[in-house]
Parts: C-alpha cells; sequence; structure tokens
C-alpha cells in the first residue's frame, strides 16, 4: 500500500489529446498513461463527425479562422485561431502516418490521394476529415495500438487521479506529480512524475442529459482549481443539438455531418422551422440550433423534435453513416424511411484552465490540454470538429516545450504518503447517490440552455450547501469512484454558474433572459482560486 511509481511524464487521460502527447514524447521519456475507466472509455472514441483542417484547394486557412472567430461570437483569441489552423494539416498527417484510416474520394488525376471532405454548421467549406461516422473510434483505437506496442510508455487502467500534489516551498509553485486512487485494488499510490499533463476532458457529466461517457467528470479542472489554477470561460456549455432521444439510446449521438449532409430539422407534424431561426437554416451554429430545438420544445410541449434524412438515397446514407443507420435499426428507426427523435444534450465545455499556447498552466510543470484546457481558439461557442484538433495542435505545442524544458538529472522525489488513518470506510453510499442525482438535474434545470439571474442564484445557494456536505463526507470515509467524481462534479458546477453569473449579457452558448443582448466588450470571464 503507499506504492509510489517514477516517471518523467505523467498524462492523466487517455483521448486523443494524452495519447498523441505519449507517443510525441516516449521516444527519449519514461510516460505514464492514467486513464480512469478502460483505456477507451473517453469522449474521443464515441466523436462521430472528425477533425476540421484545409485540404481542399479552393479552401484557406484564413477561410477556417474567419468561421472559427464567427462562431466564437467575439471571444476568441485570433492569434490562437490562426495558430491552430495553420497547423491543423501538419496534425492530420501526422494521424495519417500513425495509420488512422480517412475516408477517400476517387484519386486527382495525378495520382494523389483525395480526401472524402464533409461540411459542419458553421463551416463555409467542406474541410472535415472523416472516417465514416466512426471518426474518433478510428482515431482512439489507432493510437492505443501505437501506445501499447510502446516500451517507454506505462499504461495504468482504472485508475482515478485524486489531487495534483505541489511543492509550496517554491517562490512559485511546481507540480511533482498526483494522489490517484487504484480502482482495481482499491488504494490510494503515489505517482511523482518530472512533468505532468492534465488531459482529462471536460465536465457535461455535471449535466442531467450529456451525449458524454461517464468518465467526463470535470476531474482536471478541479484538480487544477483545487491547485490553484485560474479556469476561465466556465459559462459557455456547449449543448450538442441532436442527442437520439429512445429509453434504450442511452447517450447516443447523431453526428452534425447529418446535417451537412443535408438532414433537415422537423416538428412533430413534420414541418421544417430552423429558416425561421437562422438564415443558415440547419447548419447554423450549434448554440443557435440547440436554442431552436429547446424553444420549439417548450412552446409546443413536445418531448423531442425530429433530424430527416430519408429525403436521401438509402445507398448514401448507409454509406456514410453505417454506425446511425444501424444503432438506429436496432431501435426500430429505419433512417432511410423516417425521421430520428432528437433532444438536446450537455456536449462539450468551452472553457477550462487557463494556459500558454505551450499548454502550460500557472503553476511550474503542469500543462493542461484537450478539453480539459481553455487555449482561446473556441470563445463563446465550439465550432463543430475543431475539438479534436485541438487536442492534436496542443498535445504537439506541449510534447515541443517539454522536450526542451525536461530535467533529465533531476532525481525522484518521495511524495509524502497518502494519510487515511483517520477514516473508515462508508455505510452510506445512498448520500453520494442522492447528491449526485440533485447537483445533475438542478444544473439542467437552473444553469442550462436558457439562464436566468434568479435560476443561477438558486443553483449557486444549492451548490454550496452540497460542497458542504460532500466535503464533510470525503474528510470521513475512505474515498471512491463515485465520491471523487460527485467531489469534482460540484468544483466545477460551481465555477460554471460563478461564472455565469458574471456574463450580463447573452452570448454565444450563454443565454440569459435578463440580458438577452450583446454587450459591446468583450471579455473572458477568468476565476482565479
Amino acid at each position: 500500500m503507499n506504492q509510489q511509481h517514477n516517471c518523467d511524464v505523467l498524462i492523466i487521460g487517455s483521448g486523443a489529446a494524452g495519447l498523441s502527447l505519449a507517443l510525441h514524447l516516449a521516444k527519449n521519456a519514461d510516460v505514464i498513461i492514467l486513464s480512469k475507466g478502460q483505456i477507451n472509455d473517453g469522449s474521443t472514441f464515441y466523436a462521430q463527425g472528425g477533425v476540421a483542417a484545409v485540404f481542399d484547394e479552393n479552401d484557406s486557412v484564413a477561410s477556417h479562422v474567419t468561421d472559427t472567430l464567427v462562431a466564437g461570437a467575439g471571444l476568441c483569441d485570433q492569434a490562437i485561431v490562426q495558430y491552430t489552423a495553420e497547423n491543423a494539416k501538419g496534425c492530420l498527417e501526422w494521424l495519417i502516418d500513425k495509420g488512422v484510416h480517412f475516408d477517400q474520394d476517387k484519386p486527382a488525376k495525378n495520382g494523389d490521394i483525395r480526401y472524402h471532405l464533409t461540411r459542419e454548421g458553421g463551416h463555409s467549406h467542406r474541410r472535415i476529415l472523416h472516417s465514416a461516422d466512426a471518426t474518433g473510434q478510428a482515431i482512439q483505437t489507432t493510437l492505443v495500438s501505437q501506445v501499447k506496442n510502446h516500451q517507454r510508455i506505462r499504461i495504468f487502467e482504472r485508475y482515478n487521479a485524486i489531487d495534483l500534489v505541489c511543492n509550496e516551498s517554491d517562490t512559485k509553485k511546481s507540480c511533482l506529480g498526483a494522489y490517484v486512487w487504484n480502482r482495481n485494488d482499491e488504494h490510494v499510490e503515489r505517482i511523482f512524475a518530472k512533468k505532468t499533463i492534465l488531459a482529462t476532458g471536460g465536465a457535461s457529466k455535471v449535466y442531467q442529459y450529456t451525449s458524454n461517457p461517464d468518465v467526463a467528470s470535470g476531474d482536471g479542472i478541479a484538480m487544477a482549481w483545487r491547485a490553484g489554477c485560474r479556469v476561465a470561460n466556465m459559462e459557455f456549455n456547449q449543448f450538442h443539438p441532436t442527442c437520439l432521444f429512445h429509453p434504450e439510446a442511452g447517450t447516443f449521438l447523431l453526428t452534425e455531418a447529418l446535417r451537412g449532409e443535408g438532414a433537415i430539422l422537423r416538428r412533430p407534424d413534420g414541418s421544417r422551422f430552423m429558416p425561421k431561426f437562422d438564415e443558415r437554416a440547419e447548419l447554423a451554429p450549434r448554440d443557435i440550433v440547440a436554442r431552436a430545438i429547446d424553444f420549439e420544445m417548450k412552446r409546443l410541449g413536445a418531448d423531442c423534435m425530429y433530424l430527416d434524412i430519408s429525403h436521401k438515397s438509402s445507398d448514401f446514407i448507409k454509406q456514410h453513416f453505417p454506425t446511425i443507420y444501424e444503432r438506429t435499426l436496432a431501435l426500430g428507426i429505419d433512417i432511410t424511411k423516417q425521421p430520428m427523435p432528437v433532444v438536446p444534450a450537455a456536449h462539450y465545455t468551452c472553457g477550462g484552465v487557463m494556459i500558454n499556447k505551450q499548454g502550460k498552466t500557472d503553476i511550474n510543470n503542469l500543462y493542461a490540454i484537450g478539453e480539459v484546457a481553455y487555449t482561446g481558439l473556441h470563445g463563446a461557442n465550439r465550432m463543430a470538429s475543431n475539438s479534436l484538433l485541438e487536442c492534436l495542435v496542443f498535445a504537439r505545442a506541449a510534447a515541443l516545450d517539454i522536450e526542451q524544458t525536461l530535467d533529465f538529472q533531476q532525481p525522484n522525489i518521495d511524495l509524502p504518503p497518502w494519510d487515511e488513518s483517520r477514516v473508515t470506510d462508508s455505510d452510506e453510499e445512498v448520500v453520494i447517490q442522492h447528491n449526485w442525482h440533485e447537483l445533475r438535474l438542478f444544473m439542467w434545470d437552473y444553469v442550462g440552455i436558457v439562464r436566468t439571474t434568479k435560476r443561477l442564484e438558486r443553483a449557486l445557494h444549492r451548490v454550496e450547501l452540497l460542497q458542504s456536505e460532500i466535503n464533510e463526507y470525503y474528510r470521513h470515509f475512505r474515498v471512491s469512484n463515485n465520491l471523487l467524481e460527485l467531489r469534482n462534479l460540484v468544483q466545477v458546477a460551481e465555477l460554471i454558474i460563478r461564472s455565469a453569473l458574471l456574463r450580463k449579457e447573452s452570448r454565444g452558448l450563454h443565454y440569459t433572459l435578463d440580458y438577452p443582448e450583446q454587450n459591446s466588450a468583450t471579455e473572458i470571464t477568468v476565476l482565479t482560486p
């Protein structure tokens, strides 16, 4: 018990960001990858749409930048958007070299490979590389096969990170690794690392309805905040407009590429409604489409709206969306003949831990990449297929910085043992379950797609009471997966609510009935511990 592992680089998270970073670094460094579940359990595996990059001669980096800035509603960091778009093609070519297969068109006359590019909401051109409708699975499985065969990479599956370990004596705080919960043997271990990277994904599990897998519980954001890192733009939570509405569907997402290929949103009576809300109709950015669906559902008292691609040929649908076709058919829905019932669901955390262009946080030797981080790329609303791109671009940027600053001569440090001498096993697991459900329900009702100041204040009051109760529980009982996730979700919920209360306007994904207009001034929301 109280075992310590030592490595050059600890990567907490096993999605596209963490795995690609590990592969960049493992040529020279010993790497540990921490995966809370099985290595394929994260959001990357379930991403359907694709990755945005300029591969078409009629497209341009400038156009990709402009589209991203427009979708971000005036809050993007233009330099970061430019940097990401410029590096997109190189990062995709790196993935292709690693063995990821993207769909191709017929070769060009000179024999060059031409990739099939699709279009999604907010994009002015076809620039989405994809692997049918299971792009994330293709990327994840390829990267996993690479890391599993690498001699300098160790993978710890079913390990929760509890908290970061930091050196408090320096003039600037430094990260030394983390305490981790071994779910296999149910005990706490320590990992010392010269560099620690948070690649834990987002926090959409804070909401009752989400497209995300169970592991998306905001762990990295909460740990970084407790350690002393600033967070930014936590009020901007993206709700994907089209999650399949079916009692047996779980959290099955219907990719935006469906609308990119001509799918139409309809009311229960079959009438189309998106042109009433935006001239781009179904191809408007996600915040607009999600609010439109939410508005129509509330106006009509309907359980869902419908997404219809049945006007396309059966062969086209089966070729481009085989996963969706098979999944919905198993539920009794033939999408070649009938529409799909849909509702919005929490999908993406646009804010996160503040970092610079190299992925560095406010704490020495601590980095954050992927959805856990605030880079400035997404602004007030993430444009479709920029998320996997952000993982790849900032993993490479962080790798370059780590390679230049990693001190191989630094000795391993014995971290303080984990002290659980004054705690006991819990006999009140029902408390965790009750608080879990209450949190997710009031976040959905009070801090969802449409907000008011009164709802936010009510939510803040409830979350402060929950925090007090959960912290008391945490001090007295041994840790468990549910307790650790709940502790982190409650912390992230507080950050979301506080950020939302500070924004006295409606912009992008933050829409409040009390301040329905945009302010002329544009500032990001920064919270400091």
